[in-house]
């Protein structure tokens, strides 16, 4: 299962879930270092839930949110934005 870091606000995490609520975390409960935007994977172990940033999905996501965003701002040849 995997969830997105929405935003970071002092010692607490937005985390959207797969099915698009948010819940409050905290953040000493996520691995070091997460940012707005990190996909993290969740495994259970042994009955323990781990938490992995997962670099690679990470990276696609916004290479995919780029590419529509570019889309979104490209503009027709008389100047116009067609939306």
């Amino acid at each position: 299962m995997y969830v997105v870091i929405d935003g970071l606000e002092g010692d607490m995490a937005r985390v959207e879930q797969p099915d698009g609520t948010v819940e409050d975390w905290p953040v000493h409960r996520l691995p070091q270092g997460v940012r707005e935007g990190d996909v993290l994977r969740l495994e259970v172990r042994g009955g323990h839930s781990v938490l992995q940033r997962d670099h690679a999905e990470t990276r696609w996501r916004r290479q995919e949110a780029q590419t529509k965003l570019n889309a979104l701002n490209q503009t027709s040849s008389d100047g116009e934005v067609t939306l």
